[in-house]
């Protein structure tokens, strides 16, 4: 009896009115990330502030995909967001119905749209809701309809006669301050959407706070702008219905590809991407008739896939993993890009030795190095299972990115150096989605090394295995792979030797947008009333205002300085990550080469001729 009185659940009311129904609205408020991924500041690029301007984008897109508009313009002014199309433009009398009653619209049947993303009837509906401004406006042969909408309830509606715009759809949001809090649109990752919908849809012109962005070569013009070094032979284009495709190869190890269904970014992959990295080790395999390895045919591949498909089904909301079997009915995901590329592909490297003799060469490459290391990787493999039994390096988390949970895309792994760094995040942690691993040291400078080397050092091994990415990235098992070291300057430096180990070896990781770097507080300051955690000089100074002159100011110097319970605040909600990515204007072998390699005559007059921003913060203090 005495048993059942400490536990609490048991003894806690529970009765008819603690069960509750919502209606969407207030359910999608209540809990947003179901519907459209993390809510955030807008530091990261596939948060909610994003996803909503991509559904309402969407669209758009769907009616030039349906032959009808060929020009969206989008504004972001103050926060506020605007998307004007010249499609044919909502029907009037369901206007309303349309921007805000859950899974209604004309997307179910496959007539009014084919092969389009937007099948669910929630995306405009989300942004409607969480938007404490909402106006759509459609516009259909002289006729025009404005509804206006706060947190998705109605304000206005008005009607108009013999209006002198041409047909299509208005919408502008401003998203909602009391779910979002404070927040920055960055104008670069939005850049990037729109030049991603530009290549998927070559004729389309979109134009973003008056610039225009356009494609004439569609997937090509993709691959061209986003390699960050020169490609081993001139990209392979392969264009038929529904299925567009582009193939070289570089000099890193890893696998590069961008993949896209319906012109959606899906930046986990899928069925679609599977099927294509399966279909190109065939065929390459099939037109050398050599049984070469699948992995030495696409190290060091990058590609781009997309296909339209007409039901097509993803495993979230936010709509970045394709989960679709079929492409259409009878015809198989596999079989339908497989055939393609069986023929197409096969008939290009027929038609241009040249690339032919270039492709084999690389492939032979590849595996002679992957031989060269095969016994080292049988012991390495042997030694991490052995170690991963008792591995203290590693304090594991029990959802991982490959489990089919719901959390899944919640974990993460801290890579931290230090018994009591680790210690803290460890104690502070949520054990169902965060693991930790602990570096002993600083990790080794990998520039200019092998991939031996991996296998070779005990830590690098471990921490392979540990995410289990030796095979193939789609085995990650953490969304998320953070480095958190502390904020002086040996933590810089193994942040820099960790990030050049993923760029050396593993570009997939920071490619696929896996790798992030922990922010942690440099001060707290505090009072008897209250506490501020400062990330820089300028929010010090600021908690000092707001705590007063008598304010107690303390200077984190290490991780393991701050305690469990206040680590908490720092790998919970208030997480601040910085994402580690990669951009064309980013050529990894240069950066490292500068960086990490034996320059260091160069590498001083950098660090002599950046010393003044120091100078300048001790002058202003």
């Amino acid at each position: 009896m005495a048993e059942l009185n400490t536990n609490k659940a048991a003894t806690a009311n529970y009765g008819d009115d603690d069960i509750k129904t919502l209606s969407p609205r207030e359910h999608l408020r209540l809990r947003p990330g179901m519907y459209v991924g993390t809510i955030g500041d807008g530091s990261l690029p596939d948060e909610a502030l994003y996803v909503l301007i991509k559904e309402v984008i969407d669209n758009s897109i769907d009616e030039f995909i349906m032959g009808v508009g060929k020009r969206i313009e989008i504004e972001v002014r103050d926060n506020v967001i605007s998307v004007r199309d010249y499609g044919r433009g909502i029907p009037l009398n369901s206007l309303a119905a349309a921007v805000s009653q859950m899974n209604t619209g004309a997307k179910y049947d496959g007539e009014a749209f084919k092969k389009t993303v937007g099948l669910n009837g929630v995306g405009v509906k989300a942004v409607n809701y969480l938007s404490s401004e909402f106006t759509a406006r459609a516009v259909r042969d002289g006729e025009a309809r404005t509804v206006t909408f706060a947190q998705g309830l109605e304000q206005s509606d008005k009607w108009e006669s013999g209006v002198n715009e041409k047909n299509g759809t208005f919408i502008s949001y401003k998203v909602d301050s009391e779910i979002f809090g404070s927040y920055t649109y960055n104008m670069e990752y939005i850049e990037q959407r729109i030049r991603n919908y530009s290549y998927l849809n070559p004729g389309l012109t979109l134009v973003l706070n008056g610039e225009s962005y356009t494609s004439k070569n569609g997937l090509l013009d993709l691959l061209n702008e986003n390699m960050t070094e020169e490609p081993l032979y001139a990209p392979i284009h392969l264009v038929g219905e529904d299925i567009e495709v582009v193939i070289t190869h570089g000099t890193g190890y890893g696998e590069n590809y961008y993949s896209f269904v319906n012109g959606q970014h899906t930046i986990h992959g899928g069925t679609h991407q599977a099927a294509f990295r399966e279909a190109v080790a065939k065929t390459i395999k099939e037109f050398y008739h050599k049984d070469y390895d699948p992995s030495d045919v696409r190290t060091s591949i990058v590609a781009a896939v997309a296909i339209k498909v007409a039901d097509p089904q993803f495993e979230n909301q936010p709509k970045t993993k394709f989960g679709s079997k079929e492409a259409m009915p009878g015809v198989t995901i596999r079989s339908f890009v497989g055939d393609f590329l069986a023929k197409h592909l096969d008939d290009y490297l027929h038609k241009h030795p040249e690339t032919a003799q270039t492709l084999q060469k690389k492939i032979v490459e590849n595996e002679k190095e992957r031989k060269a290391i095969s016994g080292i990787q049988k012991k390495a493999r042997e030694t991490a299972k052995k170690v991963s039994l008792n591995n203290r390096k590693l304090r594991d988390c029990k959802i991982h990115f490959t489990d089919k949970h719901e959390l899944a895309e919640q974990s993460m792994i801290f890579i931290t150096e230090g018994n009591s760094a680790s210690g803290s995040i460890t104690a502070s942690r949520d054990v169902r989605t965060q693991a930790v691993f602990s570096l002993r040291g600083k990790p080794l400078n990998c520039f200019g090394l092998t991939k031996k080397v991996v296998y070779e050092n005990e830590e690098f091994n471990l921490l392979q295995a540990a995410l289990n990415i030796e095979e193939d990235m789609a085995n990650l098992r953490y969304n998320k792979v953070i480095i958190a070291t502390d904020a002086d300057v040996d933590g810089m430096h193994i942040r820099l030797l960790m990030t050049a180990f993923f760029l050396q070896f593993f570009p997939d990781v920071i490619r696929s947008g896996h790798l992030f770097i922990l922010q942690t507080p440099l001060f707290r300051v505090r009072n008897k009333k209250e506490t501020h955690y400062c990330y820089s000089e300028e929010e010090r100074v600021a908690a000092i205002e707001r705590c007063g002159a008598n304010a107690e100011i303390t200077r984190f110097k290490g991780l393991g300085e701050i305690s469990a319970d206040e680590f908490k605040e720092f790998i919970g909600e208030n997480m601040r990550l910085d994402k580690v990515r990669l951009t064309k204007d980013d050529p990894i072998h240069d950066l490292l080469s500068f960086y990490m390699g034996k320059n260091t005559f160069e590498r001083q007059n950098f660090i002599i001729n950046n010393l003044r921003i120091e100078e300048d913060l001790v002058e202003d203090n």
